[in-house]
């Protein structure tokens, strides 16, 4: 399993929260970034995951595994 094949969930922030794109990552409890543009908390997030793994791994706990992607007709 690669960072890649994590799916990351960009939603707009409000002027209010600051604006810019906040990312967060539904599989990985807690893994979230943001950032000024879209790719901008896309790569964040890739960074996140990466960490989150790894943080996982080095406290002995499970990485869940990515859930599958659905397609909706």
């Amino acid at each position: 399993m690669s960072v890649q094949d994590y799916r990351i969930v960009v939603e707009r922030l409000s002027d209010e929260d600051g604006g810019g794109f906040a990312a967060y990552v539904p599989d990985l409890p807690g893994c979230m970034s943001d950032g000024e543009t879209r790719p901008e908390a896309i790569a964040h997030a890739e960074e996140a995951i990466s960490d989150w793994i790894e943080a996982a791994k080095s406290m002995g706990r499970p990485v869940p595994h990515p859930a599958p992607i659905r397609a909706f007709a």
